[in-house]
C-alpha cells in the first residue's frame, strides 16, 4: 500500500513553507515560496500529486491563509500547533544538511542557518499532525 500524501503549509506574510510528506514520513518535496505565489504553487502541486489533506500552522496569519486556501482549493485543512517549530526546524536543517568544512567546528547553537527554513517547518507540522493522530 502506498502512503497518502499530506501538504504541509507554514503560512507567513512574506514567504511560506510548503512541503509534501507521506504518511510514511518520507519527504517528497519541499520549498520556500513567496507568499503571493503560494496558492498557485499549491494548486500546481495538487495537479502533480494526490494530496489528501493540508496541515498548516495555527499562529501568524493562519486565519487569513485558511480562508484563502478554502476559497482556492478543495482539500480538508487541519491546523496544528506551531509553537517552537522554528527552533526545531533549525536543528532539523543541520540534520538534513550537515555542515561542511570549518562550519563543522562551530557549535550548532551558534551556526547561522544559511537560508529560510519555512519549508522545514512545514515538514515538522506534518510530522506533528501524524504524531497527534498516530498515523504510520
Amino acid at each position: 500500500m502506498t502512503a497518502s500524501l499530506i501538504l504541509g503549509f507554514d503560512p507567513g506574510r512574506d514567504k511560506c513553507g510548503v512541503a509534501i510528506v507521506g504518511t510514511d514520513r518520507k519527504v517528497v518535496w519541499h520549498e520556500v515560496v513567496a507568499a503571493g505565489e503560494a496558492i498557485a504553487q499549491i494548486q500546481q502541486l495538487q495537479q502533480q500529486y494526490d494530496l489528501q489533506t493540508i496541515v498548516m500552522g495555527n499562529q501568524t496569519t493562519a486565519q487569513q491563509w485558511q480562508l484563502k486556501l478554502e476559497e482556492n482549493l478543495d482539500l480538508p485543512i487541519v491546523q496544528v500547533d506551531e509553537r517552537y517549530s522554528t527552533l526545531e526546524a533549525r536543528d532539523r536543517f543541520w540534520q538534513m544538511y550537515p555542515p561542511k568544512g570549518l562550519t563543522r567546528l562551530v557549535p550548532q547553537g551558534m551556526r547561522d542557518v544559511p537560508r529560510p527554513i519555512d519549508d522545514i517547518v512545514a515538514i515538522l507540522l506534518v510530522e506533528r499532525y501524524l504524531d497527534k493522530n498516530a498515523i504510520a
